[in-house]
């Protein structure tokens, strides 16, 4: 199986699970490598109740030595942060990057000014909202977040989806000017397979954006975005069907920066 490399910790406050039994749920499913990319925190105060905070990033640490010596060289064990685009965030994701040789960092826009778009908490604000106005600035979002090229991963990329709302008509008209500045960034994008468990059920991005990718040339991860030991690896196979219905033949490794390519199988 290709490798994980899109999951968390109970840091996060809305996970669980410890280093060791994640590390032997990726062994159970056969990963090729485990990566730990939880989310960053932003400066070093409060920002919301779903990341870790700045001084729990010794125990982030911690975490991470705790699963490289469980696995000892049973399986590969990579590391990172998922990170959010926000307004001026670059000068903090440069910090975040110089803190540790992380093998990679996931970009993300989860935040649409102050609404976190994804919470179910603020699900209510979709019926106030113009549908068409909001994916268009989510997708000016991710292009500028691929321009900045901050980030190593893409991560789902059309997460704007998850709670069923979609303009009308063709959707490549959103897709293709992010696909063009991802392709010129030189940022892979994940095949993030936690879409399948949402209200929208179906894997992020769409099968129209995977082959757009595909066609650009932009490199893939296959993710799962776990958030417990048992959703290492979920829905894989299907995953693995999908990327090869679009194209693509292979998926991208990640060593401290350095990349190399896995065969899909």
């Amino acid at each position: 199986m290709p490798a994980d490399y899109h999951t968390h910790t109970p840091l996060c406050l809305h996970a669980t699970g410890s280093p060791e039994e994640f590390v032997d749920a990726a062994l159970r499913a056969g990963l090729s490598e485990y990566g730990i990319s939880d989310h960053a925190p932003v400066g070093s105060h409060y920002f919301d109740d779903w990341r870790m905070l700045y001084d729990t990033l010794p125990d982030y640490f911690d975490w991470i030595a705790r699963a490289r010596a469980h696995a000892a060289d049973r399986i590969t064990i990579r590391s990172g942060f998922e990170c959010d685009w926000l307004p001026d965030c670059a000068s903090w994701i440069e910090h975040l990057r110089g803190l540790q040789p992380w093998d990679y960092l996931i970009g993300s826009v989860h935040y649409l000014g102050t609404w976190d778009f994804d919470n179910p908490k603020w699900l209510g604000r979709w019926a106030e909202s113009d549908v068409e106005e909001v994916w268009g600035l989510y997708w000016k979002e991710y292009a500028a977040m691929a321009e900045s090229q901050l980030f190593d991963i893409l991560g789902h990329p059309d997460l704007v989806k998850k709670f069923c709302h979609r303009p009308g008509g063709d959707l490549r008209r959103f897709y293709e000017p992010a696909i063009e500045a991802i392709a010129v960034s030189g940022c892979a994008i994940e095949l993030n397979t936690a879409g399948w468990h949402k209200p929208c059920a179906e894997a992020y991005p769409a099968a129209d954006f995977l082959e757009l990718a595909r066609a650009a040339g932009i490199p893939l991860v296959i993710s799962s975005d776990a958030h417990a030991p048992q959703e290492i690896g979920r829905d894989f196979d299907k995953a693995i069907a999908l990327a090869k219905a679009a194209g693509y033949t292979e998926t991208t490794l990640f060593d401290r920066g350095k990349r190399c390519n896995e065969p899909l199988l």
